[in-house]
């Protein structure tokens, strides 16, 4: 797969994580666990993520060894079909520690793949 055919999944990934971030801007704990439509809109991304994740190609994620390539595309199966054991703390925890590294990746090599 060239890497310019990977532009539409890294963005989907990118947008994805840059809107988690817009919802959950200014938000403490208490505030998002409280706040079902922000839940609901966090896993929706963690969703999009997952899902584009597993169109990545191999050679894309051994480059980048760092991102727990697998939990990332399972957490959408979690979201999927075991819904009720994902607690706001699983979300807010990996929206912020998780994600920024995830989103680094990506723009990495959307740079690349963009470039001539």
């Amino acid at each position: 797969m060239a890497a310019r055919a990977l532009i539409p999944r890294l963005t989907d990934i990118v947008e994805a994580i840059e809107r988690i971030r817009d919802v959950l801007a200014n938000t403490p704990i208490d505030a998002f666990e409280a706040d079902w439509q922000r839940q609901w809109l966090v896993e929706r991304g963690i969703e999009i993520i997952s899902e584009a994740s597993r169109h990545l190609t191999d050679e894309l994620k051994a480059r980048h060894p760092e991102i727990p390539w697998q939990k990332v595309a399972g957490i959408g199966n979690v979201l999927r079909h075991d819904y009720e054991s994902i607690a706001a703390p699983i979300l807010w925890k990996l929206a912020r520690d998780d994600l920024p590294a995830l989103e680094q990746v990506c723009r990495q090599e959307l740079k690349a793949a963009e470039e001539p």
